[in-house]
């Protein structure tokens, strides 16, 4: 059976404005690795109903969990509750558990419950809480969306108690190898060597240090003897072979770019899994 697919709207016009920086797709992206759910887009919209109802559209019916942040408070333009109402069809008013919830909270604090502090009580009909441990208005879902706050010290406390009740998969494993060459010099070799291995996703990212570009490769996969395998046939190869074996010898390099790779024999060589030829002077290659 293949992984949940999940997909993240970013609601708010000052995500889109650069005032807020968004943290809460990096931290959303991280849980749901670590829990098999693969996410497949994020997506980030104004405070604009009909952009609201037609992203919850089409990302609800694309994969298996939605999740929201931003537009759940208690200001004019904090409109997320209704546009997902509208979304799915449904009437959006003050849920009385969440009125319930709320009151107390300010009732408590000796605060008054206005007008505007009722507005986080507004949901969909219908729709479940999602626990707010840290200011108590909750979120909520309606069928595959869950929507949370845009604070992202509630959105993590809103997801970490969402994710124990979903839908996992087989937990995505990964490798990284430091490769000294940039993307140029390795990017044909790669697209070969994910051909032969289909099941492992092969990335590649490119680095500049200190005025040399190099590239992470990252191998991901389910299959962790795979990974392994293929991780080990990175690392193994950077060690063998010299200038008596030439087949193995992939890429060499002089000594001033060289300084990592001291190989057996004292000969300056990289290697990257038998795929590359290519002889490099002075700096290195891009």
């Amino acid at each position: 059976m293949s992984n949940p697919t999940a997909a993240m709207l970013v609601i708010g016009d000052e995500i889109l404005s650069g005032r807020t920086r968004d943290a809460n797709m990096h931290y959303l992206a991280g849980e749901l690795t670590k829990h098999g759910i693969d996410l497949k887009e994020v997506r980030v919209v104004s405070d604009d109903a009909p952009a609201i109802v037609a992203a919850v559209k089409a990302l609800s019916a694309a994969v298996t969990h939605v999740f929201t942040s931003g537009g759940i408070g208690p200001t004019h333009d904090d409109i997320t509750a209704d546009a997902v109402a509208k979304a799915f069809g449904l009437p959006c008013d003050h849920d009385p558990a969440a009125m319930k919830l709320l009151g107390d909270f300010y009732a408590g604090r000796g605060i008054e419950f206005t007008a505007s502090r009722k507005r986080m009580a507004r949901m969909p009909e219908g729709a479940a809480h999602i626990d707010n441990p840290v200011s108590v208005a909750p979120g909520f879902v309606v069928g595959n969306v869950h929507v949370m706050a845009g604070v992202p010290a509630v959105f993590q406390a809103m997801l970490d108690s969402v994710v124990p009740t979903l839908r996992t998969g087989r937990v995505l494993l990964s490798r990284s190898v430091h490769c000294p060459f940039g993307e140029g010099t390795i990017g044909e070799p790669l697209a070969k060597l994910q051909d032969t291995w289909p099941d492992i996703a092969i990335g590649s990212y490119p680095k500049h240090d200190s005025g040399k570009f190099w590239t992470e490769i990252v191998l991901r996969g389910s299959d962790e003897a795979r990974l392994e395998e293929l991780w080990s046939a990175f690392t193994d190869s950077w060690l063998q072979g010299g200038p008596d074996n030439p087949e193995n010898i992939l890429i060499e390099v002089d000594a001033e770019s060289a300084e990592y790779w001291d190989a057996p024999g004292g000969s300056k060589v990289v290697q990257l899994t038998n795929l590359v030829k290519a002889k490099v002077t002075g700096d290195r290659v891009r």
